[in-house]
């Protein structure tokens, strides 16, 4: 029989990861094993963007990963009203943003 019990894990953060890294674009990636999560900034009026971080995880994380941000977004969203993206395009349920991702990107 699996146990259900919860494992406490004491996680460190790195003196030089505490300010943490900003980014307001995300481009997605994947092959059959992996997902490749690359966080970028993207600056107003520039053709070009720095990749802030990249996360490579399995399509198991991926998926909980989805989990664990759609139920800490609503959370947010029942504190703080809902998040209206500014960007969204007119007329979209307001998933599709309002700037070009590169070709052959997800």
């Amino acid at each position: 029989m699996a146990d259900n019990k919860q494992q406490q894990i004491q996680i460190e953060v790195p003196q030089e990861e505490m300010q943490g890294r900003y980014a307001n674009l995300a481009v997605i990636t994947h092959g059959p094993n992996d997902f490749f999560l690359d966080m970028i900034l993207l600056a107003p009026n520039t053709p070009k963007a720095r990749v802030q971080s990249r996360i490579i995880m399995t399509p198991e994380n991926a998926k909980q990963l989805l989990a664990a941000l759609h139920q800490n977004i609503q959370k947010y969203e029942q504190t703080f009203g809902e998040i209206r993206p500014r960007n969204a395009v007119p007329g979209t349920d307001g998933t599709i943003m309002d700037f070009p991702l590169p070709k052959g990107q997800a």
